[in-house]
């Protein structure tokens, strides 16, 4: 079988883009640039599209149900109201350290994770946020805590923990004292020398999981057995993070870095798509 071909959506030139989400209330694929401090909009009906700039680094960007938006941000997590006004969830600022990729549960609490600049090991963490402001860590012994992601039955978690090369799944237990809790991580896949480092994910319809590869110019499908069915080749080495949009969630939305690179292709920090690439869950807003 042919393997889909990507697309370039939106022309850029993200320092650090990251973190694409769907909003279907909005019509509108969410991306950001987290060294530049830009929240992007994307309409691929019309081709419109939009900035906000932050005020500080920005990890994460998703829609909140009832209108308006989370961000994980390098000092806590934010909101932004359907009005435009900024205000925050939480506010806990620890020096050299900042927010980095986040994801939406299936019971609408956010997870968010953290890492320092200097990406030293144990330095961040994962942490679970609900609407009322209070949080809960999750792990606390994290390098560069990266992408987080759901089985559509609500039954695994999968995460990553860049530097490990590991995509990790835990048994997720929805109905736990103090909401969400995780047991029995294990390895579901590694990342092999010389093939990048894992970093944002999805979780298809089917359960099976999309991993974007820095330093590897790939996306990677996984089934729940944790086998390599799919690479999808990339143009540019710092693939960051992969969604599914469009209104029938068919299309794979990938983020692309420019950072550190001496030479950057001209679509280094570009918006990518691959159309009709498999078919995505419908995303869960942030219940706060």
């Amino acid at each position: 079988m042919t393997p889909p071909r990507y697309e370039v959506a939106v022309r850029a030139s993200a320092t650090l883009g990251e973190g694409p989400t769907w909003d279907p209330a909005a019509g509108l694929l969410l991306w950001l640039d987290i060294l530049g401090s830009r929240v992007h909009t994307f309409d691929p009906a019309t081709g419109r599209r939009g900035v906000r700039v932050t005020d500080q680094h920005v990890g994460a960007v998703k829609p909140r149900a009832g209108g308006g938006l989370v961000l994980n941000l390098r000092d806590g997590v934010g909101l932004i109201d359907p009005d435009g006004t900024f205000r925050w969830l939480h506010h806990e600022p620890v020096p050299g350290r900042r927010a980095n990729d986040a994801a939406v549960a299936p019971d609408g609490s956010l997870w968010a994770g953290t890492m320092r600049y200097d990406e030293a090991p144990g330095g961040g963490s994962l942490s679970r946020f609900t609407g009322d402001g209070s949080v809960r860590t999750v792990l606390d012994d994290v390098a560069v805590s990266n992408g987080t992601g759901w089985s559509p039955d609500g039954r695994l978690m999968y995460y990553i923990d860049s530097p490990t090369r590991r995509v990790d799944v835990f048994t997720y237990d929805a109905d736990a004292e103090g909401g969400g809790r995780v047991s029995g991580r294990r390895p579901l896949a590694e990342i092999e020398e010389g093939a990048g480092f894992p970093d944002g994910l999805t979780v298809d319809a089917e359960g099976c999981v999309w991993v974007a590869l820095w330093d590897g110019g790939a996306v990677r499908r996984y089934t729940p057995a944790g086998e390599l069915d799919q690479v999808i080749e990339l143009p540019t080495p710092r693939v960051t993070a992969c969604a599914f949009g469009g209104p029938d969630l068919t299309d794979l939305y990938v983020t692309t870095a420019r950072v550190g690179l001496a030479d950057p292709h001209p679509l280094a920090g570009s918006l990518l798509v691959v159309p009709g690439a498999g078919k995505g869950q419908v995303p869960t807003a942030f219940a706060g």
